[in-house]
Parts: structure tokens; sequence; C-alpha cells
């Protein structure tokens, strides 16, 4: 089975990559997870994330963002002293603070899922060239998210973070053409191929 290089470095890293990225997410928990991760994964490895994961879900509620939004000064101190956390406290607040802001969405537009895939029009993304592997950090698209979500009060989530997150919840799908899960996103979900040059 071919899977994209990244893909293999762990077993942990090996089961995200085959049942997880790229995958259209529409549960609202699960891009809150997912967005929590791209958090914490700030100047940091992808692989430290799905690693320390058990970590984070038990530090977090199990990414219970109604909770989260509720944290106190107490459950940062609990949070950072949690064995194997990641210690910084900026990113717990800005996870906290995001949560509020993440329910404000939800609110607004009835879930979270319907704001974020409102600008894909409900369809996975196929970028050219982006198959053959010539995928950029960032782009108009996640430039243009970032912006909307930075003037919600939303934090630590700019334009290459964004764009993290827009491929591992499948509004994009970079896998590579040689990759088993390429194709299979391609026939079971609904997607629209755009020019690099029309991203937003």
């Amino acid at each position: 089975m071919r899977r994209c290089n990244w893909g293999n470095i762990s077993e942990k890293m090996i089961c995200y990559h085959d049942e997880e990225w790229g995958i259209p997410v529409h549960d609202d928990k699960v891009q809150f997870e997912y967005l929590m991760l791209e958090v914490m994964q700030c100047g940091l490895s992808w692989n430290l994330m799905i690693e320390k994961r058990e970590v984070f879900t038990q530090c977090f509620d199990d990414f219970d963002y109604e909770k989260i939004a509720r944290y106190t000064d107490k459950d940062i101190a609990r949070i950072l002293a949690y064995p194997g956390m990641i210690n910084s406290e900026k990113k717990v607040q800005a996870i906290i603070n995001n949560a509020k802001h993440f329910i404000e969405i939800r609110d607004e537009f009835g879930s979270f899922d319907n704001y974020l895939w409102n600008y894909s029009s409900g369809k996975t993304i196929l970028y050219m060239g982006h198959q053959k592997g010539d995928v950029p950090a960032q782009n108009g698209l996640s430039n243009k998210i970032s912006k909307d979500l930075k003037s919600r009060g939303v934090k630590y989530l700019e334009p290459v973070v964004l764009y993290s997150h827009l491929q591992a919840c499948g509004m994009i799908n970079d896998h590579t053409e040689a990759c088993f899960r390429y194709e299979y996103i391609n026939s079971h979900y609904q997607t629209v191929r755009k020019r690099r040059d029309h991203e937003g």
C-alpha cells in the first residue's frame, strides 16, 4: 500500500494518515480537536502532536470546547502540571480563548462546520499540481479564512497553520497522486478542481 512519504514516520502517524488526514470532517468537536492540535503544534513537529494526542485528550476534557471555554486559572495550572504536557501557558490560554470564539461562530452559522465549509461550497478542493507533491505552505484560501478568524478574536491560526488545518479536515486534498487515499477521497466525496491562481 502506497501512502504519502510523511505518513510512514511512526505507527501512530501511519494510523493518522490512513484513517484521518484529508478525510472530510463535518463534526464540530473533531474540527475543534484538529484546530487545537494545530495551535499546540506551532513551532514543533506534527509527529510530536500525534504522539501526545492522548495527553491532550486528558488535559482538555476530550476536546469538549464547551467545557474548555469555561476553564479558569486553576485549569491552566492543572494542564501545565500534567505529565508529558507541552509547557506553554500562552498556547493553553489561546485554546481557551479559541473555544469561546468557536462557540460564537457556531452560534452565528449554526455550526462551525457550516462556517468553514462555506468557503469551498461544501466540496473538497483539488489544486492543480498539488497531487504531484508541489504543495505550498499557505495559499489565498488559508489567508482569507485566517484573516476572518483573526478578526473574530481567534489566536494562533495564522495562514500557514490554517492551511494545515484545511488539509487535515479534508477541505483540500493534498495527498499525493500515488497515495491510496488520494483517489479514495476523490471517489467518495464531492470535489472541485481549481487552478493554483484561483485559490480564494
